[in-house]
């Protein structure tokens, strides 16, 4: 109730001035008119601010929610290359958060299970699609002639994965996809297998020695067929923490066009503390914008309008968290077949009320309800609109200030218990 006063007190005093501020983003009510500095600047956001400043909130925050739609419908597709029984379709499986026997999932086997290309959708992101393609020894293209079978244009990059070592199809088909223009990585696939065989028949083993000695020969047998400077990621499909999968989620961020960075990390699995929060990270810059469209919304004078859509806002939001931070039923239940840690091990540490459930607004409502602050502010905003003069730029600042505090919460909650999900399904004490 604070907030909401000194909200009131603020327009009053300045009479055409007010600046409300959250975690260093801020609107700013000037001289009868709406201004977002810090907005990012995309073709939606210069749209939006020339909207603003001319008071013409409608067209602002169909630009808005056009911004927000068009982030979240980034298409992704991964190309995989691999010989038989070098572990492509267990690498596929496994980016996608499922087992091997899972329905859907990419079969594998000891003989060539792809003779044509195949298309698996990430469950919870369609958009984003894992190309499982046959061998470029099990075809009868040649490397030249390959990738234009396969339609190579499609594909935003491509893994070419080996269970030992890289062949001369290996490194004609990296050289086609370099000239192409197109990012190529090379994985060593089951280096799980490669270290247990490694401590059985050595007396003095020494994982670090045995890793580098593996990625050397990787290295060495590539800079032989003639790759200048390659670089290999070593992985195990079965325990994606280990060795370089972080390294290889680091180097596609770094490698990946702006707009498509985020669309791969919230398909990643959770598999360590870091990938969380940077998924964290990157909700929560969403969120200035989700609270923007529900303070322009809240411009419109009908009342009742403004509390519908904050709501809609937040439930689809919400939706979001729980799927993007692996908190939904399906999610749980195959990360417990996965680890072998039991489903009600894994629900035992999760605390917040909106995970595992499906997201509806009486089920927020009862959450925002236990936060007495914010549910002060939405309750105050359909009032504040009565005020003269200056009700409907207090009832924009509430709107904003209620919607950007509440999904803060709820994404921190989420996101801590994103954290103890992932440190049970590892055997590890709880610390969040």
């Amino acid at each position: 109730m604070t907030k909401i006063l000194k909200s009131v007190s603020v327009l009053q005093n300045l009479s055409d001035s007010y600046t409300e501020r959250l975690e260093g983003f801020y609107i700013v009510w000037y001289r009868g008119r709406w201004h977002i500095p810090g907005l990012k600047v995309s073709q939606q956001g210069k749209e939006c601010k020339e909207a603003l400043m001319n008071n013409d909130r409608a067209t602002a925050a169909a630009k808005i929610q056009e911004y927000l739609e068009d982030e979240d419908n980034i298409p992704l597709n991964i190309a995989i290359i691999g010989e038989s029984g070098s572990g492509k379709s267990s690498f596929v499986n496994a980016i996608r958060g499922i087992k091997n026997s899972d329905d859907g999932a990419a079969p594998t086997g000891c003989t060539e299970t792809t003779m044509e290309v195949t298309a698996y959708p990430h469950p919870n992101f369609p958009k984003v699609t894992f190309w499982d393609l046959p061998g470029i020894g099990t075809t009868n293209f040649p490397a030249d002639h390959y990738l234009n079978h396969v339609e190579f244009e499609k594909f935003d990059f491509f893994i070419i994965i080996s269970a030992d070592r890289f062949r001369e199809n290996d490194v004609k088909l990296a050289q086609e996809i370099h000239k192409m223009k197109k990012k190529f990585y090379f994985v060593r696939s089951k280096i799980d297998h490669n270290i247990q065989d490694e401590k059985e028949s050595q007396r003095d083993f020494n994982e670090v020695m045995t890793l580098k000695r593996i990625r050397d020969d990787c290295i060495q047998g590539l800079q032989r067929q003639g790759f200048e400077a390659p670089q290999v990621f070593l992985v195990s499909s079965f325990e994606l923490h280990l060795y370089d999968f972080s390294l290889i989620h680091e180097t596609l961020e770094r490698e990946l066009p702006a707009h498509k960075r985020n669309v791969l990390l919230f398909t990643m699995p959770n598999f360590n503390r870091e990938i969380i929060n940077k998924k964290k990270k990157a909700f929560k810059a969403k969120i200035k914008y989700q609270a923007l469209l529900s303070a322009l919304v809240a411009g419109v004078p009908v009342p009742g309008l403004s509390a519908t859509v904050d709501l809609g806002i937040m439930v689809t939001v919400v939706q979001e968290y729980v799927l993007w931070f692996g908190l939904d039923k399906p999610s749980l239940q195959r990360l417990a077949d996965r680890t072998g840690v039991p489903y009600e091990n894994l629900f035992a540490v999760i605390k917040s009320p909106l995970a595992l459930e499906k997201i509806t607004v009486d089920l927020l409502l009862k959450v925002i309800a236990l936060m007495t602050a914010e549910s002060a502010l939405m309750a105050a905003e359909e009032g504040s609109r009565f005020i003269p003069l200056f009700g409907i730029p207090i009832t924009m600042g509430l709107s904003f200030t209620a919607t950007y505090r509440i999904l803060s919460f709820i994404l921190n909650s989420l996101a801590e218990d994103a954290q103890r999900v992932f440190e049970k399904s590892l055997g590890l004490e709880t610390s969040v």
